[in-house]
């Protein structure tokens, strides 16, 4: 009977040991489980998102939007082309943009910014972050003669 009790808690301690390391596995498996189907569910939010991004561009880029932007703008049709060939003749009778109908414009030009000064051309002093998506280019410095050439 001793020979048997030290074999008995062996076995029973190596099973002991073989459940307690399966539910370790199990634990850890599971985890990654819900990671994976965290991932999972980010990604497809973010393919929806992206395709909605890539629709609402198609929709603004769409030749009906860009003409009404254009002409939101104040621009006008072209009308005919008229091309200019490799020796100097022209192809085509070159006229003037006719604006038919009149398109209507506001009171506020679109390049001036909103409670400006009535002027036209918009102040250098402005900052970027006034809302104007125009760029603003600050002025050249001054020319100066290469060092050396005032003797």
């Amino acid at each position: 009977m001793r020979g048997r009790a030290p074999f008995a808690v062996l076995v029973v301690t190596l099973l002991s040991a073989g459940l307690l390391g399966l539910l370790m596995l199990n634990t850890a498996l599971n985890e990654g489980s819900f990671t994976l189907s965290r991932l999972k569910k980010q990604t497809t939010e973010a393919t929806d998102q992206q395709q909605s991004l890539q629709q609402e561009i198609a929709a603004q880029s769409a030749p009906d939007a860009l003409e009404q932007r254009a002409r939101d703008l104040g621009m006008v049709p072209g009308g005919d082309p008229v091309f200019l060939g490799a020796d100097g003749s022209v192809t085509g009778k070159p006229k003037a943009a006719e604006d038919n109908p009149p398109v209507p414009r506001s009171s506020a030009e679109p390049w001036q910014r909103p409670g400006a000064s009535g002027s036209a051309s918009p102040s250098p002093s402005a900052s970027p972050s006034s809302g104007d998506p125009g760029i603003e280019l600050a002025p050249a410095p001054p020319a100066t003669a290469p060092p050396g050439a005032q003797r």
